[in-house]
């Protein structure tokens, strides 16, 4: 008599079940996207609406950071305990209330508060998918579905752009939140619905109060190793380009400098995060091919900041020119995803998880500090102009208070130079 397990407990890894699985935890994080990117075409809304400055409209949008960010270090020891199908249920149905929130405001702090909703709410989309990629797919496949994973994000962030600009235009920034709404609370009943935390033949028996003190035991030791910081730090100067310029203020940049429609202006930039999204799982994957992590990320990052350097120095650039180097810039930036492998590789397995949640709470905190930043310069660069409430900037306004982004590349491109090589 044969002691194997049953076969109806068994599941295939990389199944049809395991990709609806994903797929839905893929589309949580491409509406965590969505929503990160979508302020960048509501800029003039909602600063009429709320009659606020560029600094404020900063603040607003980087309010969806802030909480991210904090929940980014503990949230892989939360998955774990919780389960990814609770917590992502938990986590959409908040960020679709603040969705509603957010387009039901009447004042600017009440808009503050569904900013900050949608930010607890998104901030387990990219993790969740990576846990369940890692428990239902054979471990050949991780490197391709985080890939997956990033361009889902873009794309969605693509649909963020000239799509929901074209919405606004027709129907108002308020019925794309509250649409926004109601399609997380649709995706919060189809997460609980189908997704599972791994297959039942996998299952381990887990210590829940062992499992909640190694993860401040592991974020204690990741937290003091120098080179996770470096590693970090990186990361989050080729992200805060793409956060901060293609996610808020390359859209209205575009319109000060060239004319353009609010619509066209959101296409253009839409561009960048293409050339991030076809970028990512390319540099993933020759990331694993040449087995040099350290290569790829001095390459990228040199790159974006010669990209972005000429975008600040060079005044009246054509514009064929100008959308060029932003989808250089989303390439180059996508080097980005080479970081989470190299941090693997040069931490301790047992806590893996704990320097990859500081790792992407500092790439989301780069959008936290800089978009902000980028509105406090426009300000003090702002000669009173107003169109029908908002404040409107020059080009020449855009394009210096951009410098404060291409230094920040420019640290991440030195710091690049001092890492330690993470070759396989």
């Amino acid at each position: 008599m044969s002691n194997a397990e049953p076969t109806e407990n068994i599941v295939q890894l990389g199944g049809r079940r395991a990709w609806i699985i994903w797929s839905l935890a893929g589309l949580a994080f491409g509406y965590a996207f969505f929503h990160r990117v979508a302020p960048s075409v509501m800029v003039s809304d909602l600063m009429s609406e709320f009659a606020i400055s560029g600094a404020m409209l900063g603040t607003l949008s980087a309010l969806y950071f802030y909480p991210y960010v904090l929940l980014q270090i503990p949230l892989g020891a939360m998955l774990d305990v919780v389960g990814t199908r609770v917590l992502l249920t938990i986590a959409l149905s908040i960020a679709a209330l603040g969705s509603l929130v957010f387009g039901s405001a009447t004042s600017i702090e009440v808009a503050y508060i569904g900013r900050i909703l949608i930010g607890i709410g998104s901030s387990v989309g990219f993790l969740g998918a990576l846990t369940l990629a890692g428990k239902w797919f054979p471990i050949r496949k991780f490197a391709l579905l985080s890939g997956l994973t990033m361009f889902v994000a873009m794309m969605s962030g693509m649909l963020a752009q000239a799509p929901l600009a074209i919405f606004v235009s027709q129907f108002g920034w308020r019925s794309s939140m509250w649409g926004l709404g109601f399609f997380g609370g649709l995706l919060a009943l189809l997460v609980y619905a189908f997704v599972r935390n791994e297959p039942e033949s996998h299952k381990t028996k887990k210590k829940q109060k062992d499992t909640w003190k190694n993860m401040w035991r592991g974020l204690a030791r990741a937290a003091s190793t120098r080179e996770v910081w470096k590693i970090a730090l990186v990361a989050a100067t080729l992200t805060g380009p793409m956060l901060t310029v293609g996610g808020l203020w390359g859209t209205p940049y575009l319109m000060s400098a060239y004319g353009l429609e609010r619509p066209e202006a959101a296409f253009y930039m839409s561009l960048m995060l293409f050339g991030w999204a076809f970028g990512a799982p390319f540099t993933g994957w020759l990331s694993e091919y040449i087995g040099h992590r350290k290569t790829l990320l001095i390459g990228g990052s040199g790159i974006l900041s010669l990209t972005l350097g000429i975008i600040v120095f060079l005044p009246n650039a054509p514009l064929w020119f100008t959308v060029s180097l932003f989808v250089l810039a989303g390439a180059s930036g996508s080097a980005m995803v080479t970081t989470f492998a190299l941090v693997r590789e040069i931490a301790p397995a047992d806590i893996s998880g704990s320097v990859v949640g500081i790792v992407n709470s500092m790439t989301v905190a780069s959008g936290a500090l800089l978009q902000p930043l980028v509105g406090v310069i426009l300000d003090a660069r702002w000669d009173g102009s107003l169109i029908e409430g908002a404040r409107t900037y020059a080009e020449s306004d855009y394009r210096w208070s951009f410098a404060i982004v291409f230094a920040s590349a420019l640290v991440g491109f030195i710091t690049c130079l001092n890492l330690k090589d993470g070759t396989r």
